[in-house]
């Protein structure tokens, strides 16, 4: 799957990078058939210690799902995003068995 990671307000190293990639290279084993995925990590300045925002735009034929999550880092959102995105790809995928 192709992913397009932007980081916002900071520079991402490598290891954060390659994390969003191996995670969301997981969901295809949910759906087969995603298109791609654009993430976007930002910095909030705020003085909570939840201060990053991870948003995940994930294309599917004929759907798009966008999920965002604030966590204390960068790992932890991602992770809480890809839980909401891996329950809704089941979702998806269980209405087309039901039709088919």
């Amino acid at each position: 799957m192709k992913v397009n990671a932007q980081s916002v307000n900071f520079n991402a190293d490598e290891k954060l990078i390659d994390f969003v990639q191996n995670r969301l290279d997981k969901l295809e084993t949910f759906y087969d058939r995603v298109i791609s995925s654009d993430v976007y990590l930002k910095v909030e300045n705020t003085s909570s210690k939840e201060n990053k925002i991870v948003e995940i735009k994930l294309n599917i034929p004929k759907d798009k799902f966008v999920v965002k999550k604030q966590c204390k880092s960068f790992e932890e959102a991602i992770d809480s995003a890809c839980s909401s995105l891996e329950r809704k790809l089941i979702k998806i995928k269980e209405k087309q068995r039901v039709k088919a």
